[in-house]
């Protein structure tokens, strides 16, 4: 009799907890979000464009053929309002199905409300936002609106959202001349004592109009395509200037945020004549206050492969090679000098020099704070130390070119 007792209180207890589906959202009812662009009006609203998955498309391809028409797979949507929240409720008005932000993986910002606004108005509302996951990747649409880049249709990758998602990962991990952050790197660079952080550009090449179109990616060479462009520098949660080419890298350099890349070094009067390739690399920040003035030191180590040779090198010389190391040194350092020069005309510490001295000095970091970006940072002393070291040659010692000139 006791046991039957138990028994039954335990299955009442589990029905109590076991309250069914009550949360179900069925797949029919949900417009997936892939990506969202921001702008501003000219009245001063903001304007979201909405990137949503067609996921028989996607699954299945483009349908057509027989005289069908075909279908793309995302469906655009736009919508305008006094606040983030307005718009996408108006956007709702449009669709047939809720809008479902869980799988979004990019937020588009376009440059004018990057420079005139901020995105610290933009993060706040994706912040609050249960479904919006924090650890989206945010970009800043480069000389464009993010109604271009939202817009656009891209082969290979039928999601346009996964084609900048894509490009920007292998980029870093291959060229180094940019960074994919999240929303939540933004948060965390802005809210640092640095005040200062870094967000990927990317732009449309093309066209607009024909970017939207299938024709786009109908196409073997599409007219218009989505490609990274630059390293947008934010202040104070404004976009104040952007980083490109060597400058870029230089800021990936410091930030420790290289994975890969290709260095090019001049030899025998012939430029970037040799191709060094980076396998590992690490780059340390080290600071100190003496006598009420902020120092920094930087030592980066790299160690790569020789990748290509334009000119007849004989790199079983131990000399050679050391010359080949101190001329990539000075590449590298030129380069880390060059983005800490650009960032001082600036008055932006994206680097977390100022996180250095407070882990280091934290009494003295009360003092130079309030007036950090300002004076002490512009005019920052920075030691620049690299080491550069050649420890694979490809398959073959002997240049081919060399070879060709010893048969002649």
């Amino acid at each position: 009799m006791k046991h039957k007792l138990v028994f039954l209180i335990l299955l009442v207890t589990m029905t109590v907890f076991l309250s069914g589906c009550w949360s179900k959202k069925e797949l029919t009812d949900l417009a997936i979000v892939a990506a969202m662009g921001v702008d501003k009006t000219e009245d001063g609203k903001y304007a979201i464009t909405l990137q949503i998955i067609n996921p028989g498309n996607v699954a299945g391809g483009m349908r057509g053929g027989g005289g069908g028409t075909q279908s793309p797979p995302v469906t655009i949507y736009s919508a305008t309002g006094n606040n983030l929240v307005e718009a996408s409720r108006r956007a709702s008005s449009k669709i047939s199905r809720r809008l479902y932000y869980a799988h979004t993986n990019l937020v588009v910002v376009g440059e004018n409300l990057a420079r005139e606004e901020g995105v610290a108005t933009l993060i706040d509302a994706v912040d609050r936002d249960h479904e919006f996951r924090i650890t989206t990747t945010m970009v800043i649409a480069n000389q464009s609106s993010a109604e271009d880049l939202v817009k656009t249709l891209t082969p290979v990758d039928k999601i346009p959202a996964n084609k900048v998602l894509k490009t920007l990962e292998f980029s870093q991990k291959i060229w180094g001349e940019t960074i994919k952050t999240s929303i939540q790197d933004v948060m965390k660079g802005l809210q640092s004592s640095d005040e200062a952080t870094v967000v990927s550009g990317f732009r449309l090449v093309g066209n607009p109009k024909h970017a939207s179109q299938l024709e786009n990616i109908q196409e073997s060479e599409p007219e218009s395509t989505l490609e990274a462009s630059g390293i947008g520098i934010i202040k104070e949660g404004k976009l104040v200037d952007w980083y490109y080419g060597k400058a870029a890298r230089g800021t990936v350099w410091i930030r420790d945020e290289i994975q890969g890349t290709d260095i090019n070094i001049d030899w025998e009067g012939k430029k970037e004549a040799i191709a060094y390739q980076t396998v590992r690399q690490k780059t340390t920040v080290s600071a100190k206050v003496k006598n009420g003035k902020p120092h920094i030191s930087i030592h980066t180590r790299a160690e790569g492969s020789i990748g290509e040779m334009n000119v007849p090198v004989d790199i079983t010389d131990v000399k050679v090679i050391s010359k080949m190391e101190e001329e990539l040194e000075k590449e590298v350092k030129k380069e880390i000098k060059n983005a800490i020069e650009q960032a001082q005309t600036n008055k932006a510490d994206i680097f977390g020099f100022g996180e250095a001295i407070r882990r280091s000095s934290p009494g003295e970091w009360k003092k130079l704070k309030p007036m950090w970006n300002e004076v002490y940072f512009p005019e920052l002393k920075v030691d620049i130390k690299v080491e550069a070291y050649v420890r694979r040659a490809g398959l073959r010692n002997k240049s081919f070119l060399s070879s060709l000139n010893d048969d002649q």
